[in-house]
């Protein structure tokens, strides 16, 4: 199904739900360009999207950089013609509390984590002004509704992106342009590798997934395609009096309590 044929979008983050992401749009007709800062990974999802022939392209982009930001969404309107879509779903993941935090990873992750999607929007929305409306989905975190210990200025950025949501949301309603936020659980992603190194470091990963699941009403961890099917939607027609939102995609996570 080629739901988004002559579609242009910007994906942030070319790993787990990122990447998973923009092969998801691409594999629906959609011109994809996906930015991230690790080559790698970046070479991996290019070669996957060739491999499909989807018209992906991937970039090194630091999404923190005002001027890196600027330079993608120029040359994606130049190449493709507009810019009708925008995910944001680049992040980083320190762990600690406020005292351990030192402030230059504080701010690396407010950088990241919300001033990414801040510059996507600045320098993306009078794109798609241009276009008669476009879609933001950003990718937060079950993090920002309710937390762990030790992870404050992750919570912290997961929390302000859903406020972020809201203020582009109400901003920009007039003009067709629709914005939501997708708050995932536990989803397998090489961001949930790592807090299983840090949260069971004498574990191994798949038994700490294993625990991480249990916790989940589901019990099981996501997968990042189930997280992209989601963002699909919310970027479709399909969901066109959609604007403003939060959507949980958790498992049943946060829907109970911890008293049995």
């Amino acid at each position: 199904m080629r739901e988004f044929e002559n579609r242009v979008a910007i994906v942030t983050g070319t790993t787990g739900i990122g990447g998973a992401i923009a092969l998801r749009l691409a594999s629906g007709g959609c011109k994809v360009v996906a930015c991230g800062i690790d080559s790698a990974a970046n070479a991996e999802l290019q070669c996957d999207a060739e491999a499909k022939g989807y018209a992906l392209r991937v970039e090194l982009c630091d999404v923190s950089q005002p001027e890196q930001v600027q330079a993608l969404v120029a040359r994606t309107v130049a190449e493709f013609g507009g810019l009708d879509f925008v995910v944001n779903a680049a992040a980083i993941h320190p762990f600690g509390t406020a005292v351990e935090t030192d402030p230059a990873t504080w701010s690396e992750c407010m950088m990241v984590n919300v001033g990414g999607a801040f510059l996507l929007a600045h320098f993306g929305i009078p794109e798609m002004r241009k276009r008669g409306g476009g879609s933001i989905v950003n990718i937060s975190s079950v993090q920002g509704r309710a937390c762990q210990k030790g992870v404050a200025a992750y919570a912290t950025s997961k929390g302000a992106l859903h406020s972020l949501t809201r203020a582009l949301a109400l901003d920009h309603a007039a003009e067709n342009i629709r914005v939501n936020s997708i708050s995932p659980g536990s989803i397998r992603t090489p961001m949930l590798a790592r807090s299983a190194e840090h949260f069971g470091p004498d574990m191994p990963m798949e038994a700490v997934f294993e625990r991480f699941g249990s916790a989940h009403p589901m019990k099981r961890i996501g997968k990042p395609e189930e997280v992209a099917e989601l963002a699909a939607f919310l970027l479709s027609d399909k969901a066109g009096f959609c604007t403003g939102g939060d959507y949980l995609i958790d498992g049943g996570l946060l829907a109970g309590i911890g008293v049995q």
